[in-house]
């Protein structure tokens, strides 16, 4: 037989595309259009139903970045169509190239209530099934001129400040000038819908995608293609609608043929990743949600058997308060079974720049949302997109009630590919989460030939396991599933030589899952964090933002604590909303694309604001409480909110302080700059700014290795191969200037005072040590005006250090130092909260900061037989895309380097740096509410329970990796100590706690984290 296929197939796409696609809807008129446009943000529907429209027409151009406009749309129905199924098809000049990050349109009827969304490939609305003829149609669209930040063309993705014609990136910034309209009606019509055409349709991409995807040389490929070559030839190219049904019928043979026996299976789950923010304002995504909740009840209205889950609280929350009646559809059809919320988090935050109790709160908010609002226990961690996760996360889904975790990303690696799609994800503790990551690579799937078979292809647990999970649905804009991939779904259910395809909950999917690995030996297991290898830049760019998160972190602490504290000693109020409020706008903002600073410019200069007034109203906080819990007095009442003591004031108290508090030691000149001293260390700073000696006192130790310079600052090229805000790529390294040039190097009251100019910018540092300490601060102010560079903090140290010690939440993690392997190679730029440690078995130092989050440390041979361990802090970044100012201006951070220090003095010195003592007048002392007598048990908060019963709940954990027996001491009588998960809710102790005489002795496993409910007597 000749060699035909090629033919075929081209023929297929063009007869597709020109011919029998247009002919679903064939039969159209012209609707007559008026618009609106918005002056400034956008506005209530009832505002723009009576609002004065004017005439427009197809062709017409329309939006600037960021507007609004109203568009009413109105038409008879023919009398002719009596009988037939009508849609409206509305085009409002969609991007062909990509199904979201563009305009897009809400639909509503006269009464204001919405029908669906419009969408670069939904631009379909539903009329009536079985027109009379003569039906007046009026509906009004709200359109959103959305811009196209970040342009994803058939083959391109462009990035930095010249995509778009150098354009794209400012109209992320709302003060840019909007320009000219970006858009231009294509089409809006009201149409006959061809029923049998459309099916067609369907019937032909789904034979054509999974041909293309068979070997050339397998039969059923063929068979696939004579199918295809018969249809063809049956369809009448100048009427496809007389000749669809015998065209069907050519193909169903083909259709019909049932998969193989032992055909992969996936589960399809109806899924929009809509991110809370990124290439446009939070605004902006209140609309999205609704439009996408908007379409998808309006598929399951036709589709029964279809599910679609929703797996950001925050988002169905806002749903709620600003377009009710959307919410209401969304209840009603969760009541069904086809509305899954899911994810149990109030956003997808950031897990690698989260701190432990703001991960916690994550789940308390989310989880209580679904429960409150829909009845629904959530038991899946949905997390598709963020940019890593750490290694306490299944700790924290354990005690939150969740059994099964889901993300895709880790495909994302750039180096090492993961070995597992179907595995036990084990934790720090030890506690292991049951996990799969989706092999089609995508959270946004459209369940194409292409879909399933890069699913097939690429699923690792073959033989072991035959199932997997495909999230399918455009998100960002995209409008969710479309009924085109529930067309897909049906036919490919059972279908030879492709996988069965069955629409499903995620749970159900999960508990096959299992069920199939318990019945073939268990899973695997992957230990620890699964590490990104890619976006790295996202530890450090935009540290306004970072900054923001960190500081309203501790404020929250410590608002909790003191009001608690002053609510059981003295009755003062407990502000119950306004820290329920608080806390879900910082958790709002740890959106994966908020606190890694890779949103446009809108976004994190809204971020900082919110930031200054949440610090403003928490400071309220806790002024309040502490005035009432120190008294009138002419003394010093100084409170401590760190989890230990610190000079002489306890831990989580306050103490009266009548002697002058023991200062920073004065610089000391010597020959060649100044000696800071206090008995414990001894650090001299030379004539260039730089650390030339830090001596350990005690144990007779230089911490630098001979010749090296410390606290010096580096500047690299960071010009990344793509994704400007979120990588930085390892040859960055291969570019260096250190700053070693000053202004001025000169002695303060109680430090050394260091200046520093550099390009367009300029350093300010200042460096003291404290009597009694061996931390030594780094106050750093830059003012920083550089572009596409790195900015990096070196501290070079005399240890063979075999690891690094990083702080992550609620506990720490060990990196290898050295690059054995492309595993260990590839954690070029580590996470690290409040401390990071490297040391040798007897002696060692820590970095603590208030600000950062990216470190690189490295190892090398020296040539008098040492070792030299470097650990660097990332400091600022400058990338140009999406914001394209990211980072400049003027940033005051701290860092400190800890001399002679081990994991207990990092973890004491970490939280001491982030949460500083403060000092009130008053008279009284105050006994902490709770106190433990275990070092390595960190109270990480103290609050009153959330059912407002008055009771006491205390979170702590285990700290330096060991068992530990501690004991518990509330300050206050109680009756009772429960054990509880994270919704405060009763929960097994396995490791047990027993009440003995007005206290609580535990014992700990490593890293455990143990939340008690203390009922007052």
């Amino acid at each position: 037989m000749h060699y035909d296929r090629d033919v075929t197939e081209q023929r297929l796409a063009r007869v597709l595309n020109e011919r029998i696609r247009p002919a679903v809807h064939a039969r159209s008129v012209p609707l007559q259009v008026e618009i609106w446009n918005v002056p400034g943000e956008p506005v209530p529907v009832q505002a723009a139903l009576s609002a004065p429209y004017r005439p427009a027409r197809v062709g017409d151009r329309w939006g600037p970045a960021w507007s609004t406009s109203w568009f009413r749309v109105s038409g008879t129905i023919p009398a002719e169509w009596a009988g037939l199924p009508v849609e409206a098809v509305l085009d409002l000049g969609f991007s062909p190239h990509s199904p979201g990050f563009s305009a897009e349109g809400l639909v509503h009827r006269a009464d204001g209530t919405a029908v669906k969304a419009l969408n670069p490939r939904n631009t379909w609305l539903p009329v009536t099934e079985s027109a009379a003829g003569g039906e007046e149609f009026v509906r009004y669209v709200e359109a959103a001129a959305n811009p196209v930040v970040m342009h994803t063309g058939p083959d391109e993705l462009t990035f930095g400040p010249t995509s778009v014609g150098g354009r794209a990136p400012w109209l992320g910034d709302p003060a840019a000038d909007p320009g000219e309209p970006l858009y231009r009606l294509r089409r809006l019509d009201l149409s006959v819908v061809d029923r049998d055409v459309y099916e067609l349709v369907q019937d032909l991409e789904v034979l054509g995608q999974l041909m293309h995807e068979l070997p050339v040389d397998a039969p059923r490929r063929w068979q696939i293609l004579r199918a295809i070559e018969g249809a063809l030839d049956t369809v009448d190219l100048q009427n496809p609608g007389a000749s669809a049904v015998a065209a069907r019928a050519a193909l169903a043979p083909a259709l019909a043929a049932p998969a193989n026996a032992g055909a992969h299976r996936i589960s399809a789950v109806g899924h929009a990743h809509i991110d809370t923010a990124w290439l446009w304002p939070l605004r902006e995504t209140v609309r999205k949600v609704a439009r996408t909740v908007s379409n998808v009840t309006q598929l399951m209205d036709d589709h029964p058997e279809f599910r679609f889950v929703m797996s950001q609280a925050q988002q169905l929350a806002w749903l709620k308060e600003h377009r009710p009646e959307v919410y209401a559809r969304a209840q009603e059809k969760a009541k069904a079974g086809q509305f899954l919320p899911t994810g149990s988090l109030w956003v997808e935050p950031d897990t690698n720049l989260t701190g432990g109790e703001s991960l916690v709160r994550q789940f308390v908010h989310g989880k209580r949302f679904y429960l409150e609002e829909f009845g629904v226990e959530t038991e899946e961690m949905w997390l598709p997109d963020t940019f890593g996760y750490n290694a306490a996360l299944p700790q924290l889904m354990k005690l939150a009630g969740v059994r099964w975790f889901l993300t895709q990303k880790i495909s994302w690696n750039t180096t090492n590919k993961f070995p597992h799609h179907t595995f036990w994800w084990e934790g720090i503790d030890g506690t292991r989460i049951f996990s799969h990551f989706p092999p089609v690579d995508s959270y946004n799937g459209d369940l194409s030939g292409a879909d399933l078979a890069h699913t097939v292809r690429n699923f690792q647990d073959k033989g072991a396991a035959n199932h997997s999970l495909i999230p399918f649905g455009y998100g960002d804009g995209g409008g969710g599933p479309t009924r085109e991939m529930l067309a897909r779904a049906a036919r490919l259910a059972d279908l030879e030589g492709s996988a069965r395809v069955t629409l499903e909950r995620p749970a159900t999917f999960f508990a096959r899952a299992h069920a199939e690995y318990e019945a073939n030996g268990g899973a695997p297991v992957w230990s620890g964090e699964l590490y990104l290898e890619f976006h790295r830049g996202t530890l450090t760019s935009q540290l306004a933002t970072k900054q923001g998160n960190r500081r309203s972190e501790h404020l929250l602490r410590e608002a909790e604590l003191w009001a608690a504290t002053a609510a059981v000693r003295h009755g003062h109020p407990y502000p119950y909303e306004a820290l329920d409020r608080l806390w879900k706008t910082v958790l709002l903002h740890q959106f994966h694309d908020i606190l890694p600073g890779t949103s446009i410019a809108w976004v994190h200069r809204e971020a900082e604001e919110t930031y200054v007034a949440v610090a403003r109203e928490l400071e309220r906080i806790v002024e309040d409480a502490q005035r009432t819990l120190a008294g009138s007095g002419d003394g010093t009442v100084v409170f401590n909110a760190a989890p230990h003591d610190r000079a002489g004031v306890p831990a989580l108290g306050a103490g009266l302080r009548t002697d002058p508090a023991e200062g920073n030691v004065p610089p000391v000149p010597d020959a060649d700059g100044f000696v800071l001293d206090n008995g414990l260390v001894r650090v001299i700073v030379d004539g260039r700014g730089l650390i030339t000696s830090a001596y350990d006192r005690t144990a007779d130790r230089e911490a630098l290795p001979p010749g090296a310079s410390a606290n010096l600052l580096q500047l690299h090229q960071d010009f990344p191969n793509q994704w400007d805000a979120w990588d930085i790529d390892v040859f960055y390294r291969n570019t260096v200037r250190d700053l070693t040039d000053t202004e001025s190097v000169t002695a303060t009251g109680d430090g050394v005072h260091v200046v520093r100019a550099f390009g367009a910018s300029r350093i300010e540092q200042t460096l003291t040590l404290a009597a009694d300490s061996r931390r030594l601060v780094i106050d750093t102010v830059v003012d920083w005006h550089e572009r596409e560079k790195l900015l990096k903090a070196a501290f070079p140290l005399d240890v063979r250090a075999a690891h690094s010690t990083a702080e992550i939440p609620f506990g720490h993690v060990e990196r290898p130092t050295h690059t054995n392997t492309s595993w260990d190679a590839a954690k070029f730029e580590i996470c690290a909260h409040r401390f990071l440690h490297v040391g040798e078995r007897d002696w060692g130092t820590a970095l603590v900061n208030d600000s950062t989050y990216g470190h690189d440390v490295t190892r090398d041979m020296r040539p008098d037989g040492g070792t030299t361990t470097t650990v660097r802090l990332s400091l600022l970044r400058a990338p140009r895309f999406p914001d394209p100012d990211a980072d400049q201006g003027t940033h005051r951070l701290r860092y400190a380097l800890v001399i002679g220090a081990d994991i207990a003095d990092a973890v004491r010195e970490g939280y001491h740096l982030n949460l500083p003592e403060r000092a009130l007048p008053g008279g009284a002392p105050v006994a902490p509410l709770v106190s433990v007598d275990h070092e390595g048990v960190v109270i990480e908060a103290v609050k009153l329970a959330d059912d407002r019963s008055g009771d006491v709940v205390v979170r702590l954990y285990e700290a330096h990796g060991v068992r530990a027996r501690a004991t518990l001491t509330p300050g206050f009588p109680f009756a009772s100590a429960t054990a509880t998960d994270l919704l405060e809710r009763p929960l097994d102790d396995p490791t047990g706690h027993q009440v003995t005489e007005g206290t609580i002795r535990l014992r700990l496993h490593p890293f455990q984290i143990l939340t008690l409910r203390l009922v007052a007597a």
